[in-house]
């Protein structure tokens, strides 16, 4: 049997979505470390590039800091915290996601924030706006799209390292993987990254119907005026 026939066939057996090592738990396992990924980057990373994009003030800096961490690979921040905490529990695992998580969470929402309209926030100012008013109400509101953009970047990303907690052997669709690669089985690697990756379009879609759902310039379609008939247009 070839690998792609194999690998379908892996999947449409009912016996591997079930038990401590089926997909299911996997996924779960995958759905519990993502979110909480996620989660903590979105606290760190978003107040403070709102509080700088309101400002105006040392976001290019901290843009700037934020993405050097891309330049580091995610598996060496991984490795290194393992050794450094002696552990293979989670939380090297988390870490390194958050900080892999920042850079578009932190870089979207800056410059969100600093391309909300000007003349709007003037507007607003002219009318008494406090400086919380201006921020909740109006720069809040139109660089929300910006401001998804990066969580569904950063969401989509995380989904597709958090395959990495299976090397210090944490759970997630990972171990799939991994379990294939010290098993000889091709098939069922292909079958774990073809559950990875379905996984990652799966959230991409969500977050992008969210995104689109929060976008400012969402109205409802105007009702089409009925067309004059002829005999109205005679006497116009």
């Amino acid at each position: 049997m070839g690998t792609i026939p194999g690998a379908w066939d892996w999947l449409t057996t009912g016996a591997n979505w079930t038990g401590t090592d089926g997909v299911l738990q996997r996924l779960g396992e995958h759905l519990v470390l993502t979110s909480v990924s996620l989660a903590i980057a979105c606290a760190v990373a978003l107040p403070v590039a709102v509080l700088l994009g309101h400002l105006g003030k040392g976001g290019a800096l901290a843009v700037n800091l934020s993405n050097v961490g891309r330049a580091v690979p995610t598996f060496a921040i991984l490795v290194l915290l393992v050794v450094a905490t002696n552990s293979a529990r989670y939380w090297p695992t988390i870490i390194a996601l958050v900080l892999f998580a920042v850079p578009p969470l932190l870089t979207n929402t800056y410059v969100g924030m600093r391309q909300v309209d000007r003349d709007a926030v003037e507007a607003a100012r002219g009318m008494g706006m406090t400086g919380g008013q201006l921020l909740a109400r109006v720069e809040l509101p139109l660089a929300a799209p910006f401001v998804m953009s990066g969580v569904r970047s950063a969401a989509v990303q995380v989904v597709a390292t958090a395959t990495l907690a299976a090397m210090p052997g944490e759970g997630g669709l990972g171990r799939i993987i991994t379990a294939g690669f010290s098993q000889y089985d091709t098939p069922k690697v292909v079958a774990g990254a073809v559950l990875v990756a379905a996984f990652a379009l799966l959230v991409e879609g969500v977050f992008l119907l969210l995104q689109r759902l929060v976008s400012p310039t969402r109205k409802s379609r105007p009702a089409r005026r009925p067309a004059r008939s002829t005999h109205q247009m005679e006497f116009t």
